[in-house]
């Protein structure tokens, strides 16, 4: 609810010894201008929501002390405020005597409108908590400083009242929401089975409900301690409510939220996955088997060639993929998402290590197809210029085909064999294309 701003300061002209009817007149007008304004921003303070909660509120820490002062404050300005208009009802009667007041008359307004003639018992105020100095019995006052020290308290109550509605307004609500969105995100974790003391977001769950329980309690007793005052600024309620705490739950709700909605994916898509799982597994077994065949046919074909050992199937990654089968039959998706996650990894490996053996043991065989191969092309080379009934090519080649075509077939020796034929080959033909006699004609 809004409140008038500070009262109009007070703006007599110069002091002089007995004002004249027509400066009396222009001070009574203002004056009951400056009443009107006072009575309106007191009236509103009054009824100012964030007043009436502190009024009833069960207060704590700075808030609690804070306001012990404001309502001593707000009380006090009601006992200034009755003082000023009794003095101006006084100067009102004085004026209205006669229509030209004569000079006792106009003695009597100076003294009421610019000397200390306004008295504040304080049996019936109590002294401004602001001043240190020690209590008297009555104060007196020129209008002029009455107004000044009622600006001074009403300001000071008024940034008080009006910061503490700011947290108030601004707090709790936010809180009261994103406690409805923390109560719909642990019902959806439960459905999945994300639980205190056995997932890490059922653990956070519950911290988060702690601190917005906390966190709600000590905005509503002490919401003081959750104001930041604006750098600078003089006026009443001049800052914005700390939501640093707020904000980090926030944060922490929406991490969780996202890692719920993982586990809520896997369980989604769990079987195809577990499908795409089981077939990368049997392709790798298949790799694996196959190496292992390749491996007895080079160590029966290839003689002095060193073929690596071929590892087993991957018995534990099966075992774990039972696991994740059982996690998925009985709806144990939070303990099925990071375990999913992890066997896709390790099957892709396995797969790759699969084939990466395969290609290592049948290296040897490999080499004795490029032999083979590089054997028949120079054959087939020397056959097109006609060398190919060359006796020495002729011994050469089956002697290399010999070694290539038996088992064991010796690499280092049958390679010797081929590039022995491939030199004879290459002779031949560098004095095949020799040049003859050039002809002129």
């Amino acid at each position: 609810m809004g409140v008038a701003g500070p009262f109009p300061g007070h703006a007599a002209g110069p002091p002089v010894p007995v004002m004249d009817r027509d400066e009396a007149d222009r001070a009574l007008a203002r004056l009951g201008a400056e009443h009107e304004a006072i009575e309106t921003s007191l009236l509103a303070l009054q009824d100012h929501a964030g007043r009436r909660l502190l009024e009833g509120a069960d207060l704590t820490g700075v808030t609690k002390e804070r306001w012990a002062s404001t309502d001593q404050a707000i009380t006090l300005l009601w006992g200034y405020f009755d003082a000023y208009a009794g003095a101006l009802a006084q100067a009102r009667a004085v004026r209205a005597r006669r229509r030209y007041p004569n000079r006792d008359d106009l003695v009597a307004l100076t003294e009421l409108l610019r000397g200390q003639g306004v008295t504040v018992a304080h049996a019936a105020a109590r002294p401004d908590p602001s001043i240190a100095s020690p209590a008297r019995l009555s104060e007196r006052f020129t209008l002029e400083e009455l107004v000044a020290r009622m600006n001074e308290l009403y300001a000071r109550s008024l940034d008080m009242v009006v910061a503490s509605d700011s947290v108030w307004s601004a707090l709790p609500a936010r809180i009261d929401l994103l406690a409805a969105e923390l109560h719909r995100t642990r019902s959806l974790a439960h459905s999945v089975g994300v639980r205190p003391g056995e997932h890490p977001a059922g653990d956070d769950l519950e911290a988060i409900t702690h601190e917005l329980t906390t966190l709600r309690v000590q905005v509503i007793s002490d919401p003081l301690a959750f104001w930041l005052p604006g750098p600078g600024s003089s006026a009443p309620g001049g800052g914005r409510p700390d939501t640093a705490r707020y904000d980090r739950a926030a944060r922490a709700l929406d991490d969780v939220r996202r890692e719920i909605e993982a586990v809520l994916a896997v369980r989604q898509d769990a079987e195809q996955r577990l499908v795409q799982l089981r077939d990368v597994l049997s392709r790798a077994d298949r790799t694996l088997t196959e190496a292992r065949s390749a491996r007895g046919e080079v160590l029966a074909k290839i003689a002095a060639s060193e073929v690596p050992a071929v590892s087993g199937p991957a018995t534990v990654l099966q075992e774990r993929l039972a696991a994740a089968s059982e996690y998925r039959r009985h709806a144990q998706w939070h303990r099925l998402s990071p375990l999913l996650e992890t066997l896709e990894r390790e099957a892709e490996e396995e797969l790759l290590r699969a084939r990466e053996s395969l290609t290592a043991v049948t290296a040897p065989l490999a080499v004795r197809a490029e032999l083979r191969g590089r054997l028949d092309a120079y054959k087939a080379k020397v056959a097109r210029h006609g060398l190919a009934e060359d006796p020495l090519l002729i011994e050469r080649y089956d002697a290399a085909r010999r070694m290539l075509w038996s088992a064991p077939c010796d690499l280092r020796v049958a390679g010797q064999a081929v590039l022995r034929y491939q030199e004879a080959a290459a002779e031949l033909l560098s004095q095949h294309r020799a040049p003859g006699p050039e002809d002129r004609r």
